[in-house]
């Protein structure tokens, strides 16, 4: 694939096989028999995944990349799904089926990649991969960071979630402005949650868009009792808040309002 076609998918090529090896072995396969790796390019990483216990697919928009995939990666190729994984229903191929999900992550998808997977996290145990370096600390990081936000809160409602490793630019090609970085989320063993779901991303998102007000100014279209609003809670600001309070501040609102 020529640079320019990577840079206009948005994608930075890993060319390093030890890293590459690395990243397949931080899926630890534990609940589910299947692995789907999105944007596998050349399939660096998908050589590596091939050889563990389990069944791997790939799913890759880019024609050039699978048709190098088939010719290449024989015993995968009735495995390559040709689609948009952010457009595709993967229910076609899974059919209710557990499965977890790695990758290299195009920069410019890679938060929507990890918001489809909160939505379907009923069938995705474990997931991890590499992101820009900063967007994979926001996802790990813990309030009273100045990177914990949207991401953060609603990432780790539903898995553990783990910063492993940095890597630098020079191990891609084209080689990327920033480092990147590989992480685990972890699903939790109990990730229903005691609260309406849809209210807390309304809550989450709602504060965080002014983040350097407090609760109280930030939810104010809320329309919440005065009573409500007097509350302890409601004079911090969104970032000092841990995903557990989020959930409790999620259940005082659903009360207030019903």
């Amino acid at each position: 694939m020529s640079v320019k076609a990577k840079k206009y998918l948005g994608q930075h090529f890993l060319n390093d096989e030890s890293i590459a090896q690395k990243i397949a072995d931080t899926l630890r396969l534990a609940g589910y028999q299947n692995i789907l790796e999105i944007g596998p390019g050349m399939g660096v990483l998908t050589k590596y995944l091939l050889k563990k216990e389990a069944t791997t697919y790939v799913i890759e928009i880019d024609p050039e990349s699978v048709d190098y995939l088939q010719a290449n990666y024989l015993n995968l190729a009735p495995r390559i799904i040709e689609k948009d994984f952010l457009k595709y229903d993967l229910n076609n191929v899974f059919k209710g089926a557990s499965f977890g999900i790695i990758g290299n992550f195009p920069y410019n998808i890679s938060t929507q990649i990890v918001f489809k997977t909160l939505e379907m996290r009923d069938q995705i145990p474990e997931f991890s991969g590499m992101f820009q370096k900063e967007v994979a600390q926001r996802i790990c990081s813990k309030e009273g960071s100045k990177v914990y936000g949207i991401l953060s809160v609603l990432t780790q409602a539903f898995y553990h979630a783990e910063y492993l490793f940095t890597v630098p630019p020079g191990v891609f090609n084209p080689p990327p402005k920033v480092d990147s970085g590989v992480l685990r989320l972890t699903r939790k063993e109990n990730y229903n949650l005691p609260c309406d779901e849809k209210l807390l991303f309304k809550t989450v998102k709602t504060a965080f868009q002014q983040r350097r007000k407090t609760l109280r100014n930030s939810l104010k279209t809320f329309n919440l009792s005065d009573n409500l609003r007097e509350d302890v809670i409601f004079g911090k600001r969104p970032e000092q808040l841990s995903v557990q309070q989020f959930i409790e501040l999620t259940q005082m609102i659903e009360k207030d309002l019903s």
